[in-house]
């Protein structure tokens, strides 16, 4: 493990256990109200991002605790991985962006909820790779924290928004 990596071991020891964690409860959640969550034009593609985003937050973490990790090698893998949540959410804005039963306004917002981590984990590879591991790594930080908030509003909207 690099010596950049390796001050970022209890942070993603913390970060894996906690988003896996969260993973599996929202994937409960989904499974709960499934019926209601395929009836909505846009809650299965959201649903799918967000879980996309807290699988990469899993895999950031978990990369950055493998021994003899080289830092450029951990942000291509972050790179590469945040492509892949990427899609998942370039997925769910399409859908969100037909969906006439809402403003415009809620759109963006919904669009702009799952950008957020993903800009933040893309910024984190980018930054890593051009030699800049510090900054990189936090912004790999902000990624994960921002993929766990946007899921715990994801998990509100299929256990209770769902149900309105």
């Amino acid at each position: 493990m690099s010596e950049a990596l390796e001050g970022w071991t209890e942070f993603n020891v913390a970060m894996v256990g906690a988003t896996a964690a969260l993973a599996g409860l929202l994937i409960v959640a989904m499974s709960v109200n499934i019926g209601e969550i395929m009836k909505s034009p846009t809650l299965p593609s959201r649903a799918a991002a967000s879980i996309a985003t807290l699988v990469l937050a899993i895999v950031a973490g978990a990369l950055g605790l493998m021994p003899g990790q080289l830092t450029w090698a951990y942000g291509a893998e972050v790179l590469v991985a945040t492509l892949v949540a990427a899609a998942f959410q370039v997925h769910a804005i399409r859908v969100i962006s037909r969906d006439a039963h809402v403003s415009t306004g809620v759109r963006v917002l919904k669009a702009v909820s799952g950008l957020v981590p993903i800009a933040a984990f893309l910024a984190g590879a980018v930054l890593i790779l051009a030699g800049v591991a510090g900054a990189g790594l936090v912004a790999v930080a902000i990624g994960s924290v921002l993929a766990v908030v946007a899921a715990i509003l994801m998990a509100w909207v299929v256990l209770v928004e769902v149900l309105r």
